[in-house]
């Protein structure tokens, strides 16, 4: 079989560099995963392999050179998604993708979607009334979820966020943990804490949970409420019996959105219980007012190990 060669040029050489990254390091991930031979001479990079390879580096080096361009860094885990997608000459969707920032950190960091799932569940949440995010840890869900309400209160689109969770968790009883309500709740809801703590800093935080903008509140608190102008985020939903979860949808009122997140894999609830969630995505899917993500393997975004360990554990489970 013929090989093919391509030739990227670069404008300058500290584009190579950041193309390369540390050490070369990202040059050699992608030599790794594609096969292909890769050279770096003067101010150009050629890429030699099969047909098919050679056309999906060249869409993948072109559109990582356009990122950098733009003053983009990129990261380890950027190039491992760039490439995913450019397996199926997608890469280019990356373009649109780290245009523009959804917020910014009271710090001043611009958070930006990393992956098209995100993109897609952003742009739903802002479009729907009641949106559904399933999908494995570290795909940024809840924490998106909790960005988006902040930006709504700050924009005076609601005029507070209600954040719950069932008290359901790996086999832990709230019954068994120490101190009042509020200290046994407030561990189950440490990972949206932390999402309102990076977009608004610990003390205004503090504040709006004074002053009631922000409410914490364990799911069977939302029993024979009506839940108006608020945005309501209902974590780790998978742990819901489907009475909760039709409580909980049942509470939306004039003015609110409401955003469900759960890995459907992780169901804590007792042997024989069913979850709400997979009911809930069963029964609702049908309402085109009614938002659904599914978020995969590739939308994990946190260390590319705890990527393959998630994907490790998924081809574990289908050969039990």
């Amino acid at each position: 079989m013929a090989d093919y060669t391509i030739k990227i040029p670069f404008r300058n050489a500290a584009e190579g560099l950041a193309l390369f990254g540390p050490g070369d390091a990202y040059l050699r991930l992608i030599e790794k995963e594609t096969g292909a031979q890769l050279f770096s001479r003067d101010a150009e990079l050629a890429a030699q392999g099969s047909k098919e390879q050679v056309e999906s580096l060249q869409q993948l080096f072109e559109v990582l050179l356009e990122l950098i361009r733009g003053g983009y860094s990129l990261s380890e885990r950027d190039v491992m998604y760039a490439l995913e997608l450019a397996r199926t000459m997608q890469a280019d969707q990356l373009l649109d993708l780290f245009k523009g920032d959804i917020a910014t950190t009271y710090k001043g960091k611009p958070i930006k979607v990393k992956t098209i799932g995100q993109k897609q569940y952003v742009t739903q949440i802002r479009k729907k009334d009641i949106v559904f995010g399933i999908g494995p840890a570290g795909t940024g869900k809840t924490y998106l979820a909790v960005v988006l309400a902040v930006v709504a209160l700050k924009e005076g689109k609601v005029k507070r966020i209600v954040l719950t969770r069932p008290a359901v968790e790996a086999g832990e009883s709230l019954g068994f943990l120490p101190g009042d309500l509020q200290e046994k709740v407030d561990p189950y809801l440490r990972p949206l804490y932390d999402a309102l703590n990076d977009m608004m800093g610990p003390e205004a935080v503090a504040k709006a949970l004074e002053r009631g903008l922000i409410e914490v509140a364990p799911l069977a608190y939302m029993r024979g409420r009506t839940l108006e102008d608020s945005f309501v985020i209902l974590d780790e939903a998978q742990n819901t019996t489907p009475e909760q979860m039709k409580m909980f949808l049942t509470r939306l009122g004039f003015g609110s959105k409401m955003v469900v997140t759960g890995d459907v894999t992780q169901i804590d609830l007792p042997r024989g219980k069913h979850s709400g969630l997979v009911e809930a995505e069963r029964l609702l899917k049908g309402i085109p007012e009614i938002g659904f993500i599914t978020f995969a393997e590739t939308d994990v975004v946190r260390h590319a190990l705890v990527q393959k360990i998630i994907m490790a554990y998924e081809r574990g489970k289908d050969h039990q």
